[in-house]
């Protein structure tokens, strides 16, 4: 019976991180949706009004379906919120439709991180697609010629752009959620005790980007270890 103890290793904690990001910031949503805002302001009209504040006013903002799916699309210029944020006025309703405007400040500010991010998203999704073939090719043939060893490495190489781009991510996410609770505040949109439900919705979400790159790193060193143990052998 084949045990690969590199994945127990290496990939395994991550895994257990992202589900339990995932598993908090669900919780954390369910809790703060029920915190209706006093001042009775929607998903949709918090979004607006953070971009308003920035004189920003050619952002569509629309509604989309499933259960925190809410986006912006840079491609589009439009912000979509799901159904359990477009028309709520909970705190983390109010909470996530300011990040997802803090996304469209960035992209109309030129925030360097999210250009960078959205500059490699070509290359990132081509080295996915390519890493683990050229791994598996470079491992089944490496016994034959060193020059294998090489494919696999390359193949590690396109795999370390996932990584790249999980690094990338982690400060649009923080920044966009720090710019959510700055037009929170400034513009009003919850009272001051209120704040602290949208802030815990935001900090819950980052820790899943966290553990993203937890499992892209864990990954990339279980790869390394993989092949270097094979091309040892």
């Amino acid at each position: 019976m084949f045990f690969d103890y590199t994945y127990i290793v290496y990939v395994l904690p991550a895994v257990l991180l992202a589900f339990w990001a995932q598993a908090h910031v669900n919780s954390t949503f369910r809790r703060y949706q029920n915190q209706l805002s006093r001042r009775r302001v929607s998903g949709a009209e918090a979004a607006r009004a953070v971009l308003s504040a920035h004189g920003i006013y050619d952002v569509r903002i629309e509604r989309v379906s499933g259960n925190l799916t809410d986006h912006y699309d840079p491609r589009d210029n439009v912000i979509r919120l799901s159904d359990g944020v477009y028309s709520s006025t909970s705190t983390a309703a109010i909470g996530v439709a300011a990040h997802e405007a803090g996304h469209a400040l960035q992209y109309a500010e030129n925030y360097a991180p999210i250009r960078l991010r959205s500059a490699i998203i070509p290359i990132t999704n081509l080295g996915s697609q390519l890493a683990f073939p050229l791994v598996l090719f470079g491992l089944l043939l490496m016994g034959v010629s060193e020059v294998f060893a090489g494919v696999a490495y390359a193949g590690i190489a396109c795999f370390a752009l996932s990584a790249v781009f999980q690094l990338v991510t982690l400060p649009t996410e923080f920044n966009a959620s720090r710019r959510a609770i700055a037009a929170i505040e400034s513009a009003g949109l919850l009272e001051p005790d209120e704040v602290a439900g949208a802030r815990k919705v935001l900090s819950a979400a980052a820790m899943t980007y966290v553990a993203a790159l937890a499992v892209s790193l864990g990954q990339l060193l279980r790869l390394l270890v993989i092949v270097g143990g094979r091309r040892r052998d």
